[in-house]
């Protein structure tokens, strides 16, 4: 049983199996919110999405008090804070001996050390907020360990590249994930995304030998289905259409693959009963409704 995320307890039907008497509900390391008592999952929540502070009220407010260990790279990391653990000032002696292991420590490690400190708990984080399988992840790793070898984020945004590369991977291994979903995560701006990916499709994915496959309507047919809650014998149904459409002349270049597959599921549902409005489906393929009719009336007459 899977209750949707933001639903509480109480606000549940009646009618509905409920959990137990007394449930307790814990965030696992997989971002679900658990019932520890019988198991029920109430959703996903985004985790390390940490807020900013901007004023000296909340610089206060939302410091830690631990600090935060990386996931790659040395855990131990000489700062340059006058301060000790307890927030008090450092006698003048003691300051200078930790401003001077700190520029040791700092000398010691070169600049694509640094870069990867920096990006590789950035794209564990994405992937794991995306819920993007690990060999995926094992291949925009090696993409951006590439970026970074040949100095193209010398002057760029390093976020902007380990979402390019990360999108990169997916391109190359037909993953069911759209750009504007990864940049909705990643809270950068889509155009340096798009600067970012130009450079890799032109300059690093021929020299690894992987080839940029355009996005298939295939894999998001079943995605979107099972997003809009359809049967998979709907969805089944919509894939069948798509095939049929492409035998009988349907040219796919040149159109966004989210709306040919938002158009055979709002056919498929319609011939077998199933009502979902244009704007729901729309809705989850992130186009608008007149690029929905427009590509269904499209289909619908190269099946006649």
């Amino acid at each position: 049983m899977t209750i949707p995320y933001g639903m509480d307890y109480d606000g549940l039907d009646e009618k509905q199996d409920a959990c137990c008497t007394s449930p307790h509900l814990v965030l696992s390391d997989d971002g679900f919110r658990v019932c520890q008592n019988c198991g029920v999952v109430y959703g996903q929540e985004f985790v390390s999405s940490e807020r900013r502070a901007y004023t000296a009220d909340e610089v206060k407010n939302r410091r830690r008090t631990e600090p935060r260990w990386r996931t790659y790279g040395p855990r131990t990391v000489i700062g340059i804070s006058k301060t000790d653990c307890k927030g008090q000032q450092l006698d003048s002696k003691r300051a200078q001996l930790f401003s001077r292991l700190s520029k040791i420590q700092g000398s010691l490690i070169n600049s694509i050390e640094r870069n990867f400190w920096e990006s590789k708990p950035k794209l564990m984080s994405l992937c794991q907020k995306l819920q993007i399988p690990d060999f995926i992840q094992e291949s925009a790793w090696k993409i951006y360990s590439q970026v970074a070898r040949q100095k193209l984020t010398m002057g760029r945004s390093i976020e902007s590249f380990v979402t390019a590369s990360l999108y990169a991977a997916i391109r190359i291994h037909n993953f069911p994930r759209l750009l504007e979903e990864i940049v909705e995560v990643a809270l950068i701006p889509i155009r340096s995304v798009h600067r970012s990916l130009g450079l890799i499709v032109r300059i690093i994915l021929p020299q690894m030998g992987f080839k940029y496959k355009p996005i298939s309507p295939n894999p998001l047919i079943y995605r979107f289905g099972a997003e809009l809650g359809l049967t998979i014998t709907t969805q089944k149904d919509a894939y069948n259409i798509l095939v049929a459409a492409s035998k009988r002349g349907l040219k796919r270049m040149g159109k966004d693959p989210k709306g040919i597959a938002a158009a055979v599921l709002y056919l498929a549902a319609k011939h077998n009963g199933e009502r979902k409005t244009q704007t729901q489906i729309a809705s989850i393929a992130r186009i608008t409704e007149v690029t929905l009719r427009t590509r269904a009336k499209q289909i619908r007459g190269h099946l006649v």
